[in-house]
């Protein structure tokens, strides 16, 4: 368990809207229904008074102070993990995180996850929420992820992202000939029928995603994504509204890997890569305790090389 108090000050764009919502989306990393326990428990306090009523409009300019409570589902154990590290300090660590990892244990995965992992490799995590991840990734992404060591590192490096400030870019091989670049400004939220997914529906939470071509070739692009939020599948989602999916995702994929024309080798990487094609290639923030610029970069697995070189010489 660990609490340490987060302050916001609510931006105008949220004023009118109820208090559990405007947390949801300023604490992006956390569920509403956790907020909304923190609310009744009396743990949020609305300028400088503890409001208890989760439906209480806020209006922009307000402070609000959240004295967060996380409590594990699951009570990680240290494990003996390799772990690809890029980069480390007394503040933070940077993760290269293989496809195929879960981050998080869970009722179907109480072991062998990164966090798992992160205990073995520094047992003082143990004392910080979900030690230290302050973002996280799908378990068939692979790519970068950023790690708090302290309390003040994982406040500030929490911040960062409620903010906006750590920049985040992913590389996506998608179905679909793209022309240009474009951004989808589209809420996201539980699939109506299927609460393992997630859809653009317009009660959703808020989501922009960036993207702008590579690389292309007949029937295949490879992009590079931004993220202004980081909602959960938010990049799977909101490209396959565009009508351009992952290769390869096994929930919003396209439905068989037969491309006319294509040679028996191409047809085989394709339908041989059995997860969404998608890695987090660069990772920026600012360094927790002297703010200098701290920029990565994780080139894409084996793997998703190879089906990239299968698709052959692009246009």
């Amino acid at each position: 368990m660990s609490s340490d108090i987060r302050v916001f000050e609510v931006p105008e764009v949220l004023s009118g809207m109820r208090l559990d919502r405007a947390l949801a989306e300023l604490m992006s990393d956390v569920s509403r229904s956790r907020i909304q326990r923190w609310i009744g428990d009396g743990r949020v306090r609305l300028e400088g008074e503890v409001s208890t009523n989760q439906r209480a409009p806020v209006t922009g300019g307000q402070r609000i102070e959240v004295d967060p409570v996380f409590e594990a589902v699951v009570e990680p154990a240290p494990e003996a993990i390799a772990l690809d590290i890029v980069y480390q300090d007394e503040d933070c660590l940077v993760i290269n995180k293989p496809a195929g990892l879960v981050v998080h244990p869970g009722a179907g995965q109480p072991r062998g996850t990164l966090q798992n992992a992160l205990l073995h490799l520094d047992p003082a995590l143990d004392r910080l929420p979900r030690a230290g991840l302050i973002h996280r990734l799908d378990k068939l992404t692979s790519g970068l992820l950023v790690v708090a060591r302290n309390p003040a590192s994982y406040h500030a490096l929490s911040s960062a992202m409620q903010a906006r400030a750590i920049r985040r870019e992913y590389q996506a091989l998608v179905w679909g000939r793209v022309i240009a670049g474009g951004t989808v400004d589209a809420p996201l939220g539980r699939h109506p029928t299927d609460r393992t997914r997630f859809a653009v529906r317009p009660d959703g939470r808020h989501a922009v995603t960036h993207y702008r071509v590579n690389l292309r070739w007949e029937h295949h692009s490879l992009l590079d994504v931004t993220l202004e939020t980081g909602r959960t599948h938010q990049i799977r989602v909101h490209l396959q509204a565009e009508g351009f999916p992952l290769v390869g995702d096994p929930q919003y994929g396209r439905r068989g890997s037969s491309v006319a024309g294509a040679s028996p080798e191409l047809l085989a990487a394709l339908a041989g890569f059995r997860r969404q094609a998608l890695h987090a290639r660069r990772l920026g923030f600012a360094q927790p305790s002297t703010g200098a610029p701290v920029e990565l970069e994780a080139p894409p697995p084996s793997d998703f090389q190879s089906l990239i070189a299968a698709l052959g010489a692009p246009e």
